[in-house]
């Protein structure tokens, strides 16, 4: 029997059905063929489709339509979505914000792959990768049309099906199986239970520890060099590559700013303010002399009257002691929130009062009611845990979705906190311990699974709890917050940095002008303080710290986009200062872990938040990631649309 080409797709329904239709219904439009003003000259349209969408929401309403082009320009193939002017039926989002998620001209040598949904109910999306890791937000085919779409880039580049999931086509794949197979871990997928990829670098250590051990088949075996290639997928958003700042630029292509010359010579103290006049290091003509800086838009009289209230002690257990009355119950939830949002908590005190700030105890819960609850979810736990330990290897080979999430699982603890006490040496039971945590988890939650960063929120609350059915329970109660953050559309994330980009432009209005001068707006360098909570900001017990601050709810329940703003504020006169365009501000932002003074940013992030108010509040939209997922919200993990398990 004939192999099947590798580039064939006669077996996909829909690329057969459009064959059968003929190329007349992949060129629909009057206008393919011609170029529109805003092609480039000498090009030719191949392919148009109109009412395509981006949701920068949750929101049905507040969804972006545009025209999405394919163009032909000699032995090139580019794309295009462009929204459409002046059709927004939501006040709350203006043409700038719609120029936000423009694309322009991305060509298809730099794309990855394209991943394709079609959901039994619901419209059909494509997500595009970057070879650099980057995607694109998912663009929505309300008119149907993704094998139209398909079938004409299949006509200009070659496009492959990807074996390990017939959805993901690959472009312009030439390289041998083991590359490939690296090769295809794209971003969404890689926040996803469906990845293959492995787990993120210890942010203690850097670089990979190369003498980590992985689980497999019941034993530790040694790492390859050639597998580590495959293990920074976590960091591809934050540590996005040139090519990142060359495709986002275009986002904003309307705008005809002359971009700043990079400017590498910062000093590793960046604690320090950068002087009103920066001088030149070198005589090169490019970096002027001086550089004004605009003046904070939020009056320092103002700032100081808010900021005046200093840290406390942290809560210990003799005050802890005065919450409670004598059954056990929290009297004053609000005051004792408030508390622990100006001090936080003693290590010591850490297991009883997370249980209450993540909400797996009632703060109306006695004593009696938290032991017999206890008990019962100790059971439970067990329940769900021998679901998957009952599986039998002869199960596990054809049970491709078990295998996967427990490879990526296997892969990421061995990575996670290394450096700590708790988690070194081999064969440490608290590592597998974790592994078990995480694997009953995507087994309580198979709609979400398990996804790359979850090991780095886990690990604080193991070594908080020290017990494994508590640990899991509280790592539930935090992933109804913020399992969003690793929906596969990204949209939990989309809506963070969306707010963020109007919180700033708010807040800070001469450094929201400088972030789209220098093609920032889409504040990707950001996404790794979102998606795991500042994990990597921080030393260890400082995360501890600004968690607990954060899981108060205190003044407002999105307190760290309030802290992403101070941190970009204290820091505002170096950026503008020193010119950083993208690739020098992703590389600073970055360079910052652990550099950070949690104490004074968590009192601006507190002085911006009472400063900005409604204002503020107003930016943010409804059901945005810490929030509870609305009621009316059918689906909050959007996971498995177009997959049978």
């Amino acid at each position: 029997m004939l192999e099947p080409d590798a580039h064939d797709l006669s077996d996909d329904a829909d690329y057969a059905a459009s064959v059968q239709q003929g190329p007349v219904s992949i060129t629909r439009n009057d206008s393919l063929g011609r170029s529109s003003l805003n092609d480039p000259e000498g090009a030719e349209v191949v392919y148009t489709k109109d009412n395509v969408a981006i949701h920068p929401t949750q929101f049905a309403s507040e969804r972006i339509s545009g025209r999405l082009k394919l163009i032909k320009q000699g032995n090139a193939l580019s794309m295009t979505w462009l929204p459409y002017k002046g059709q927004s039926s939501n006040a709350r989002l203006s043409e700038k914000d719609k120029n936000l998620y423009t694309i322009r001209a991305v060509q298809f040598s730099d794309i990855r792959s394209i991943r394709r949904h079609t959901p039994t109910l619901g419209w059909q999306y494509i997500i595009v990768v970057m070879s650099s890791g980057l995607a694109f937000p998912p663009l929505y085919f309300y008119n149907g049309g993704v094998r139209e779409f398909l079938a004409t880039i299949k006509q200009h580049v070659v496009l492959v099906r990807s074996a390990d999931d017939a959805n993901v086509f690959l472009v312009n794949d030439f390289e041998n199986p083991l590359q490939r197979t690296l090769s295809s871990l794209e971003l969404p997928r890689a926040l996803t239970p469906m990845c293959e990829s492995p787990t993120t670098p210890d942010p203690d250590k850097g670089e990979l520890d190369k003498s980590s051990n992985i689980f497999q088949n019941g034993r530790r075996q040694k790492h390859h060099e050639a597998r580590d290639i495959s293990i920074q997928v976590l960091e591809k958003f934050s540590l996005v590559t040139r090519f990142a700042r060359e495709t986002t630029s275009q986002l904003f292509g309307d705008s005809q700013y002359d971009s700043y010359p990079s400017n590498d010579g910062w000093k590793n103290s960046a604690l320090s303010p950068a002087p009103k006049r920066i001088t030149s290091l070198d005589n090169s003509p490019q970096v002027r002399d001086e550089v004004p800086v605009a003046a904070d838009p939020v009056e320092i009289e103002k700032l100081s009257l808010v900021w005046g209230k200093p840290r406390q002690a942290p809560l210990g257990q003799e005050e802890w002691a005065t919450f409670l009355d004598a059954e056990g119950r929290v009297m004053d939830s609000k005051s004792l929130k408030k508390r622990i949002f100006y001090g936080g908590i003693e290590h010591n005190l850490r297991k009883e009062v997370w249980r209450f700030l993540l909400g797996y105890y009632s703060y109306e819960s006695t004593f009696a009611e938290r032991e017999y609850l206890i008990s019962v979810k100790q059971l439970e736990y067990d329940t769900i845990k021998k679901q998957w330990q009952s599986i039998s290897p002869e199960q596990a080979k054809r049970f491709t979705k078990f295998r996967e999430r427990k490879g990526l699982i296997d892969k990421d603890v061995v990575r996670t906190d290394r450096s700590l006490s708790f988690y070194d040496g081999d064969d440490n039971p608290n590592v597998y311990l974790m592994r078990d945590i995480l694997l009953t988890y995507s087994f309580y939650n198979f709609d979400l699974g398990y996804c790359q960063g979850m090991s780095d929120l886990l690990s604080p609350i193991l070594y908080v709890m020290r017990d494994e059915s508590e640990s899991f329970w509280c790592f539930v109660q935090l992933m109804e917050r913020l399992g969003p953050n690793f929906n596969r559309d990204q949209s939990g994330m989309h809506s963070q940095l969306f707010a963020l980009s109007k919180l700033v432009e708010v807040l800070d209005s001469p450094l929201h002008n400088y972030f789209k001068q220098n093609d920032c707006l889409n504040y990707f360098f950001c996404f790794r303080w979102l998606l795991i909570q500042f994990k990597r900001e921080f030393e260890y017990d400082k995360t501890m710290c600004i968690w607990e601050v954060l899981w108060t709810h205190h003044l407002s329940e999105h307190l760290h986009l309030y802290v992403c703003v101070a941190i970009l504020k204290r820091y505002r006169r170096k950026i503008i200062g020193e010119q950083m365009d993208f690739d020098t501000l992703l590389k600073f932002i970055n360079e910052l872990s652990g550099q950070i003074d949690l104490d004074s940013t968590l009192r601006e992030a507190e002085a911006l938040c009472i400063c900005a108010g409604e204002n503020g509040a107003a930016c943010i939209p409804p059901g945005t990631p810490p929030s509870l997922p609305l009621e009316d919200d059918s689906s909050a993990y959007p996971q498995l649309d177009d997959e049978i398990l």
